[in-house]
């Protein structure tokens, strides 16, 4: 399936995903707080149309025919939230760290969402805070995910251990693993306390400091 568009809301009548970037020039005013457990995310411009720029036009929550743009169906979903009609929303993240690779940021619950003004024009921005019921997806064990850890420090690991596993030099089903987990007072912030490693490592190492 294709996810270029950005937001994914409830693909299939299952999970909502979306593509965020922190690089320099990205299209999009993403950002992360609170050491990592909280995401600020920018809703989506129209689409390229004659004779309009999408950056001087205000994001749209619908279309001409009423239909909710991705950014209406994830703002409705906030409301029905905070209203006490449904769940916060359950989202997966993808992060852009280099043309081609992405890394997964884990699973996130969408609190909060407004319309604020940049540059002359309306942009939706939408809160998504780490949740800690993400469902382990191998052999069933869960892993210490409570902290992003910042784009740089990942792009440098990424090219420091070649894009494969320290362990075995495989270079499918990647992880960004705590040498000293997070919960031992490793830390997120530097990239001597992360290396990359295969699902298997990963999940074979835990919470153990080798």
């Amino acid at each position: 399936m294709n996810l270029q568009r950005g937001m994914n809301f409830r693909l299939k009548k299952k999970a909502s995903v979306i593509l965020m970037s922190l690089r320099s020039g990205a299209p999009y005013a993403d950002r992360v707080e609170d050491e990592g457990r909280t995401l600020i995310y920018e809703g989506h411009n129209i689409g390229k149309q004659a004779g309009l720029d999408p950056k001087t036009v205000d994001q749209p929550a619908a279309y001409p025919n009423g239909r909710w743009t991705q950014n209406g169906l994830f703002f409705e979903a906030v409301q029905r939230f905070k209203q006490g009609e449904a769940e916060a929303e359950i989202v997966k993240v993808y992060e852009k760290i280099r043309p081609g690779i992405w890394t997964y940021n884990r699973l996130f619950q969408l609190i909060d969402a407004w319309r604020e003004t940049s540059h002359g024009r309306k942009v939706f921005k939408f809160k998504l805070e780490l949740t800690g019921t993400a469902k382990p997806s191998y052999q069933q064990v869960e892993l210490d995910h409570n902290r992003i850890i910042p784009t740089s420090v990942k792009i440098e690991v990424w090219a420091r251990d070649k894009g494969k596993c320290v362990k075995c030099g495989s270079t499918k089903n990647l992880h960004f693993d705590h040498i000293i987990p997070y919960s031992k007072g490793g830390s997120s912030l530097v990239a001597e306390n992360v290396q990359i490693l295969c699902a298997k490592h990963n999940l074979e190492k835990l919470a153990k400091i080798e």
